[in-house]
C-alpha cells in the first residue's frame, strides 16, 4: 500500500514529466516555425534602370550602326537589317555610350566600368531612397548579389558597390558571371538559400549586362544577331525574410525551380561567347535560336522538365487530375487508332493556378513560341511583347521590366500569382512563382510612356524604312 506522501510524490513527478514534455513540444514547434518563417522571401521593392534619353537608338541610328561596319558585305547588311525589321524592337531602346559615339573598335576597360557604374549607381540610389521609408539603409544590407554575365573586373562589381555605399564588413557579397538571361532567378535562388541558414536578413540583388565591351565587330551572322537584340538596362531588388516586412512587401516568393541540361552538347553550344574565324569575340546565337529556345530538343527538354517540377507546386489538385485524365484518354485514343502513343501530351490549363505570365522577352519569335506552347492569349503575352518593343532584350533584368509593365497597367492585385519563365545559355530554364501581397500601382520606369502602350497601331518604323529586305 502506498502512503499519502508517496502518492503525492508520484503525482508531482507525473505532472513535472508532463510539463517537461509539453515544454519540449512547444520548443520544437517554435524551432519549426522559425525555420518556416526564415524560409520566406519577400520582394520588398525593385527599381528598373532607365538610361538617359541621349542613349536612345532610333531606326535611323540602327541603320547607321550597321552600315559603318567595314567588315560587312551586302549579304551581311541585308541580313542584319532583316533581323532588325523582324525583331519586335522599337525606336526608344538604349545602347552603351561607346557605340553611340562610334567607338566599337576602341572600347576600353574604362568604358565598361562607366557603363556598369551608370546602371548600378542610378538603380541602387533610387532603391535606397525608396527603402529609407522602411528604415533600410546600405548599412542594413546583409547579403549583396551582383549578376553581370560578360564583365568581371577585379575588384568585383559587388566590391565596388560595397565600397561606394559603405556597407558593413560582414556583408555577404556574391558576384555571378556567365549566367546569361537566367541570372536574376539564379540570384534569387542564392538569396533564398542564404535566408534558410540565417535569421532575419536583408538582401539586395542587382542584375545588368555589359553591352559595350562585348559588341561584336565581325561578319558572322550567328554572332551579329546579338548586336540587334541586346540593349542596355538593369534592375535592383530589395529582398527580406523578415515577417515584419510582409505588410510592406510587394510580393512573396512561393517557389523557384531551376533546370540545367548543359550535359547535352547541342544545348550547351546553342548560345555562347566565342571567337569567330578572325579572332573577334562575340556572343554566338545559333541561327535557329527561336527553335532551339522552344521547339527543338534542348529547350523543349529544359522547359518540359522545369514545368514538370513546377506545376505540382502551383496548380490545384483538380487541374492536375484533369490533366492526367486527358493525357491518358488521348494516349489510349491514339493507341487504338494509329497504333502509336501520342507524341504531344494534352495541354495544361496554366491559368487555373497562375494569373499573370512574365516571360523573358528574348525576341519576338521566342515570345510567340512560348506563348503557343503554353496556350496563352494576346493579353497574357502583351507585357513581354511591349517590354521587347520599349526596352529590347536587357538580358537578366528583362523580366523585371515585364513585371513593371504589369504593375504600371494596374494588373497586379492582392493574392494574384505571377509566373516568371526565363532561358539562359548553358542551356538553362528557370522559373518561379510570386504571390502579390497588396494591390500594386507604381509606374516605375514606364512612367513617361505607359499611356502609349500597347500602341493603337502596329506601325513598325524599321519595317517602313528597311522593309525592302523582306521582299528580296
Amino acid at each position: 500500500m502506498q502512503t499519502a506522501e508517496e502518492s503525492l510524490l508520484m503525482e508531482l513527478l507525473s505532472m513535472a514529466s508532463a510539463f517537461i514534455l509539453f515544454y519540449c513540444f512547444l520548443n520544437i514547434l517554435w524551432v519549426l516555425f522559425r525555420r518556416w518563417r526564415d524560409r520566406q522571401c519577400y520582394l520588398v521593392d525593385y527599381v528598373c534602370f532607365k538610361p538617359s534619353d541621349d542613349r536612345k537608338i532610333s531606326t535611323e541610328f540602327s541603320g547607321d550602326i550597321v552600315m559603318r561596319n567595314p567588315r560587312l558585305g551586302f549579304p551581311e547588311y541585308k541580313f542584319l537589317l532583316k533581323v532588325i525589321v523582324n525583331s519586335g524592337i522599337g525606336e526608344e531602346t538604349y545602347g552603351p555610350s561607346n557605340i553611340l559615339e562610334g567607338r566599337e573598335d576602341e572600347c576600353t576597360h574604362g568604358d565598361g566600368m562607366a557603363e556598369m557604374d551608370d546602371c548600378m549607381d542610378a538603380a541602387l540610389d533610387e532603391l535606397f531612397r525608396r527603402s529609407a521609408a522602411l528604415r533600410v539603409s546600405p548599412l542594413d544590407v546583409d547579403v549583396l548579389v551582383v549578376n553581370v554575365s560578360m564583365f568581371a573586373p577585379a575588384p568585383s562589381l559587388a566590391s565596388r558597390i560595397v565600397r561606394r555605399y559603405g556597407m558593413r564588413e560582414d556583408v555577404k557579397a556574391f558576384n555571378l558571371g556567365g549566367m546569361g538571361c537566367s541570372g536574376s532567378l539564379i540570384s534569387l535562388d542564392l538569396v533564398g538559400n542564404v535566408f534558410r541558414g540565417r535569421g532575419r536578413t536583408t538582401a539586395v540583388v542587382l542584375s545588368s549586362e555589359s553591352i559595350g565591351p562585348n559588341w561584336y565587330r565581325g561578319s558572322d551572322k550567328s554572332m551579329m544577331m546579338g548586336n540587334c537584340l541586346f540593349r542596355s538596362g538593369g534592375c535592383a531588388m530589395l529582398l527580406s525574410n523578415d515577417p515584419a516586412m510582409r505588410r510592406r512587401a510587394k510580393m512573396s516568393l512561393r517557389c523557384l525551380v531551376r533546370t540545367h541540361i548543359g550535359a547535352n552538347d547541342d544545348a550547351h553550344q546553342c548560345a555562347a561567347q566565342k571567337e569567330d574565324d578572325r579572332g573577334l569575340v562575340g556572343f554566338f546565337l545559333g541561327k535557329d535560336l527561336p527553335k532551339v529556345a522552344v521547339h527543338e530538343q534542348a529547350a523543349v527538354r529544359s522547359l518540359t522538365e522545369n514545368l514538370q517540377r513546377l506545376l505540382p507546386k502551383v496548380l490545384p489538385t483538380r487541374e492536375l487530375l484533369l490533366f492526367a485524365a486527358r493525357t491518358a484518354r488521348q494516349r489510349l485514343w491514339w493507341l487504338n487508332k494509329a497504333g502509336a502513343p501520342l507524341a504531344v501530351a494534352a495541354r495544361v490549363n496554366f491559368k487555373s493556378g497562375i494569373d499573370h505570365f512574365c516571360l523573358h522577352p528574348g525576341g519576338a519569335a521566342v515570345i510567340e513560341a512560348v506563348g503557343r506552347s503554353m496556350a496563352l492569349s494576346t493579353h497574357d503575352l502583351e507585357p513581354s511583347r511591349m517590354t521587347l518593343h520599349r526596352w529590347g532584350n536587357t538580358s537578366a533584368s528583362s523580366l523585371w521590366y515585364v513585371l513593371a509593365y504589369m504593375e504600371a497597367k494596374r494588373r497586379l492585385r492582392r493574392n494574384h500569382r505571377v509566373l516568371m519563365v526565363t532561358f539562359g545559355a548553358g542551356f538553362k530554364c528557370n522559373s518561379c512563382v510570386w504571390q502579390v501581397e497588396r494591390d500594386l500601382d507604381d509606374d516605375g520606369a514606364w512612367a513617361d510612356c505607359i499611356h502609349g502602350y500597347p500602341p493603337m497601331t502596329s506601325t513598325n518604323p524599321f519595317l517602313e524604312k528597311y522593309g525592302w529586305v523582306n521582299d528580296e
